[in-house]
């Protein structure tokens, strides 16, 4: 599996892997603020700007598994290190399940359906994996009733269209500055 990634490749998906790790915590408690009065899950509102590191690696390498080998990275290093939103081993089904999701996505709509990796396609691939995110911390933790796990889902879907318009203008840029392969 790895033969198919560069070593540039390897370094994006350890790079994105790291700052999704280090941003999640100063979003969510910044988000909690918001959050908790409502009673919503913090990490629903805030998943978007930790999710888009996800697409934002997919983007730049162009490779599938790459989504998925963010989340691994991810999950390994918060078993480990015990990282504010660690889940212990649950962690493999919480940081692994949003990327192997995006890169099911992203499969089905640029090989299957022939699109270009786009703006769109981008909001759609991050929404996908907030909302992943979101309902497996549901079915593991919270099991909140059909009323609030309906308005999370829609509170993590619009989260996560937004990360994913973030890694989309995140990626024109290193396109721009040519440290993006295609």
């Amino acid at each position: 599996m790895f033969k198919r990634f560069s070593a540039y490749d390897l370094i994006i998906v350890a790079v994105m892997s790291a700052i999704g790790l280090a941003i999640k915590p100063v979003v969510t408690a910044a988000v909690h603020i918001v959050s908790a009065p409502l009673m919503i899950p913090g990490g629903s509102l805030a998943g978007g700007f930790y999710m888009l590191w996800i697409v934002l690696a997919f983007a730049v390498t162009g490779k599938y598994g790459t989504a998925t080998m963010v989340g691994v990275v991810q999950a390994i290093i918060v078993i480990i290190s015990g990282l504010p939103g660690s889940h212990g081993i649950l962690s493999l089904f919480s940081y692994v399940a949003p990327g192997l999701v995006t890169d099911l996505f992203l499969m089905l709509m640029l090989s299957a359906l022939k699109l270009e990796y786009n703006r769109m396609v981008s909001f759609f691939a991050c929404m996908c994996a907030n909302l992943t995110g979101a309902l497996i911390v549901n079915v593991i933790f919270f099991r909140l009733p059909l009323a609030f796990l309906a308005l999370t889902l829609v509170i993590s879907a619009i989260s996560g269209g937004i990360g994913g318009l973030i890694a989309w203008e995140l990626y024109r840029i290193m396109k721009r500055f040519r440290l993006a392969d295609r």
